[in-house]
């Protein structure tokens, strides 16, 4: 499938033709220029006045601790003034002034390139307009910074770099940063290619995109695939798999301008809800057994998508030496310049998420700290998974691993990582492939129903993937992790917890048959537990009481590490047979914010008002020792059963596992879980919308 910005002509030279090139990157500039998000594609400098958008050389506030705030200087802010940036591919330097391109969607990643693709050699080409320089940078895996070659152009013109990858080998970037003169410097484009022969292939793609209920979102992300005529002549179908009760297609004013647009290339699938692993299952299977598609690219509905990261998912995953995996970053949709997270592994021992460099850090702002003065962001990022907030999967390797666990939600994508790593297919997280998303950092989803889904399918992928006996120490953790909640007074997230060891016991045959009825079933359970109930504000709740004040009036602080096994002791004694303070019972003892609703603060108390993660509503926990005794001998018993029966039941989960994870087997899920009836539904209707499988 050609692509109107996949190759360029080489030029002829004599006797001799340059190897037809192939683009690997270009020079792009944000769609919507907000302020926040400009320092992700482009930085300046003012010749005149030194001041930067950020730190110019080597070292951030990260890497560089200063001794005290109060001494530091104070950094003059000079970013891109939004009005200069009017195109897409090309940008004017005002004159006696410098823009870097040294950024997040602009740097070339070589590291990345180096390891994974055969490429050994790279073109940079940059057309300009207007008298200046142009400054080729590059990087190395520590972050230092060198000049690798300098032009100074008078005229309109084309600069070639012929740029080597040899010294790549643990990561490290290449940019170019451009100075004016005395007049305008305009960068008219600017291409990174290689040579085309070197690709494994020239690949076209699917998309599996799973919404539930975000209409609006949903729409956008079609709406961007349907405008964009190059991502298009790349694309299969894009699938959408519809699980909510406000559908898509109760949206035809805005549905309909869209499925004429792309027509064949738009299919949206009906389905129950089956959750997250569901609805990505769903689509990869119609891309891997009903289309033509190179691979399949999983996605996010809530999600506000780069186009740019879908041309160069696909482009890296042509060149790559061998079947790969390559997912996008994600960024924070509430503060577009912050960098989630830059990799993720799993760690063995824990069976846990982890950042991929040890030097890395969770939630980077790079308008603050930007690329070319954070040293950890150059080293390449080796990674196990990719989160399917947007993730390009050969359809290959899924119809050699098959699909998704059946696990309604977290630990998919995690799994299928070491899964596909297992059969030979690394898993790459390319940089300047980048979504934005909501970010969890301010969420909490290990309290409440998530609990169930987080312990169940953690458990699960210790048995498939964990390289310990036994599990490490997942067994320990999560019975840890049992009392935590006890002491905490979270008790509806205990039951969840429970029934999902209980489950785990069950076999893994049980998952298929409860996708559909779990979550209903966790709900249902809320009813049961004060914790679980929520109104919107404190005031709704009787006024605090409190019997007897904290000790000398010091707030409750975290016991120390070496006194922890001795508190936890006397607390959970307490927590069994102590009982409750009879005003407990009429009035919450303090009000409690979430940030500070630590286990070992709320183990002080017989009630408490706890507001959620989002600030939006407010919980009144209260202490029963009755239930602590009930889900603690319940939680002992588990863990037991776990601890024992491991070795039998690590046997029985990978021994199914390729059975549970089979075309064949979701087929069935798929069709023992169709879009719920209604009463519109019965009206004919001839938009394309599909529920049983294809195949």
């Amino acid at each position: 499938m050609s692509t109107p910005a996949a190759d360029t002509a080489a030029p002829e030279t004599g006797e001799h033709t340059l190897p037809a090139q192939r683009v690997l990157q270009r020079l792009i500039l944000p769609l919507e220029a907000s302020p926040d998000i400009v320092p992700l594609y482009i930085e300046r400098e003012d010749a005149r006045s030194g001041a930067t958008g950020g730190s110019f050389g080597l070292g951030s506030a990260s890497s560089r601790k200063k001794k005290s705030d109060e001494t530091a200087a104070p950094r003059v802010e000079a970013q891109v003034d939004v009005s200069e940036l009017n195109q897409r591919h090309a940008v004017t330097v005002p004159a006696r002034t410098m823009r870097s391109f040294g950024t997040y969607f602009n740097a070339f990643p070589a590291g990345y390139w180096r390891r994974w693709t055969p490429v050994r050699k790279i073109r940079l080409v940059v057309r300009t307009s207007g008298a200046g320089q142009i400054v080729v940078n590059r990087s190395s895996a520590r972050g230092t910074i060198q000049r690798h070659e300098s032009r100074t152009v008078d005229n309109a013109g084309e600069q070639v770099f012929d740029l080597p990858l040899t010294a790549f080998g643990d990561g490290g970037w290449y940019w170019f940063d451009a100075y004016a003169g005395d007049g305008d410097l305009t960068i008219l484009g600017a291409e990174w290619t290689a040579d085309a022969e070197l690709a494994r292939t020239e690949g076209s793609f699917a998309i599996s995109m799973t919404t539930m209920n975000k209409v609006e979102y949903c729409l956008d992300n079609i709406r961007t695939i349907a405008e964009d005529p190059e991502l298009r002549s790349m694309l299969d179908v894009m699938y959408v798999i519809d699980q909510g009760s406000d559908r898509l297609r109760d949206h035809p004013a805005q549905l309909d301008p869209l499925q004429e647009q792309m027509g064949d290339q738009l299919h949206i699938i009906e389905q129950g809800n089956i959750g997250g692993s569901g609805g990505f299952s769903r689509g990869m299977y119609e891309a891997a057994t009903s289309g033509s598609a190179t691979y399949v690219v999983n996605c996010d509905d809530d999600i506000v998508i780069e186009p740019e990261s879908l041309i160069r998912l696909r482009t890296f995953a042509d060149f790559a030496t061998k079947p790969t995996i390559v997912g996008a970053h994600m960024f924070d949709l509430n503060n577009r310049s912050v960098l989630h997270t830059f990799g993720e592994v799993v760690d063995p021992w824990r069976i846990q998420p982890a950042l991929a460099s040890a030097d890395a850090v969770l939630g980077h702002d790079l308008a603050s700290e930007p690329l070319r003065s954070t040293p950890w962001l150059h080293r390449r990022a080796d990674v196990d998974y990719n989160g399917w907030w947007m993730c390009l999967i050969p359809t290959e390797t899924v119809r050699a691993i098959g699909l998704s666990l059946p696990v309604f939600i977290k630990w998919d994508d995690a799994e299928y990582g070491l899964r596909a790593k297992k059969a030979g297919y690394p898993t790459v997280s390319l940089p300047g492939a980048g979504v934005w998303h909501m970010s969890w950092t301010d969420k909490d989803d290990l309290v409440g129903w998530q609990a169930y889904f987080h312990e169940r399918n953690r458990i699960i992928t210790a048995l498939l993937h964990s390289p310990y006996s036994r599990g490490g120490r997942v067994v320990k953790e999560s019975q840890f992790m049992d009392v935590k909640h006890l002491i905490s007074m979270q008790y509806y997230t205990e039951a969840g917890r429970l029934l999902a060891q209980h489950d785990v016991l069950a076999g893994p045959d049980a998952l298929h048959p409860v996708i559909g009825t779990k979550l209903p079933q966790i709900r249902e359970m809320a009813g049961e537990y004060d914790d679980a109930a929520a109104k919107k504000d404190p005031d709704l709740y009787p006024p605090i009481h409190v019997d007897k004040p904290p000790r000398k009036g010091k707030p409750f602080t975290q016991p120390h590490r070496l006194m922890l096994p001795a508190w936890t002791a006397k607390t959970l004694v307490k927590q069994l047979v102590a009982p409750t303070k009879e005003k407990a019972a009429q009035h919450p003892e303090a009000a409690i914010a979430h940030q500070d609703a630590k286990w070992w603060r709320l183990a002080a108390y017989d009630s408490a008002l706890v507001s959620n993660a989002e600030g939006t509503q407010v919980s009144w926990y209260k202490r029963s020792p009755q239930q602590v005794r009930d889900m603690l001998a319940d939680a002992v018993a588990t863990h037991v059963e776990l601890h024992r029966r491991w070795p039998e039941l690590q046997q029985e989960y990978r021994e199914a596992a390729g059975r549970i994870t089979s075309f064949e087997e979701w087929e069935r899920t798929f069709a023992a879980n169709p879009a719920p009836r209604r009463e519109e539904d019965r009206a004919e209707n001839d938009r394309p919308v599909s529920e049983g499988p294809s195949a």
